[in-house]
């Protein structure tokens, strides 16, 4: 793919890179689903109020302090404002880097300044927008997100949330990936798992205690615990690598070569995660 354009460029300069990379490619590229949905959105500019945001949107993902700052004093309910794409995403979604447009899943140095900057101008820490198919609140789409975790400012980013208000657990409305711990968990952020449980996330279930390598927090709920809930423990104890849980949970009778569960790589059993794991160190 050729270098990302402007927000605001004229569709001739999306017709540049169609000419290589094909006009779907770039479509998706873009946040659209198809070519005719790309040149709608750049129609689209021509609204002042459409423009604004995506000024804004692309001031806070080039790190642009200064730049979304002017745009916020110039109309202070841009921080409400959501986009006119099909997830209806703010801007503190966009903090996320996750399930919006491909080519601005970035996390620039300052996200936390920025990320701080939206919510003292009165950003909702808990809006949704309709992203991977249902409602989520920006809280599970950041801390499901390689960006920020690999920039190492995702915990920082997930407090600074919960500061301001956002829930540590699953917004009411939300989708699959509601619960912030749970999620943390099922992608493999533990660092940041561990911040949301300082800060008061429930560790109320055998799969979050198993993830996190609690054993005596799992010995405890297990026999309370469901099939499924039992065979999410030993998804996440595996895929986290807390050998004494794995160890307690198959003395249980837990079933190492079953598929994990939905979301949880369904496409591998824990012996063959365990295998995976152990020729990578």
């Amino acid at each position: 793919m050729t270098p990302l354009v402007s927000h605001d460029a004229p569709i001739a300069a999306y017709e540049e890179q169609a000419a290589t990379a094909g006009h779907l490619q770039v479509a998706r590229h873009y946040g659209c689903e198809d070519w005719a949905a790309l040149v709608a959105y750049v129609e689209s500019l021509q609204d002042p109020a459409v423009h604004r945001f995506e000024a804004a949107v692309q001031a806070l993902i080039a790190s642009g302090q200064a730049t979304l700052r002017r745009l916020l004093d110039e109309d202070p309910s841009l921080v409400h404002a959501r986009s006119r794409r099909s997830h209806r995403g703010t801007l503190l979604h966009y903090v996320a880097s996750n399930g919006l447009e491909g080519c601005r899943q970035k996390a620039p140095p300052s996200l936390v300044e920025l990320t701080r900057l939206l919510l003292e101008r009165g950003a909702e820490p808990d809006a949704l927008a309709d992203l991977y198919g249902a409602p989520h609140a920006p809280m599970p789409l950041l801390v499901s997100s390689c960006h920020p975790a690999q920039a190492g400012l995702q915990s920082a980013v997930a407090e600074l949330l919960i500061d301001f208000g956002a829930s540590v657990e699953a917004v009411p409305g939300s989708g699959k990936w509601a619960c912030p711990l749970s999620t943390a968990l099922a992608f493999g952020y533990l660092d940041t798992a561990a911040a949301l449980v300082c800060r008061g996330a429930k560790v109320d279930r055998l799969d979050k205690a198993a993830g996190l390598g609690h054993l005596e927090a799992a010995a405890r709920m297990l026999p309370a615990a469901d099939a499924e809930t039992r065979h999410r423990a030993l998804a996440l104890a595996v895929q986290n690598g807390h050998a004494a849980v794995v160890q307690f949970l198959l003395d249980a009778g837990e079933e190492p070569n079953r598929f994990n569960p939905d979301g949880l790589h369904s496409h591998y059993t824990p012996l063959h995660q365990a295998a995976l794991a152990a020729t990578s160190t």
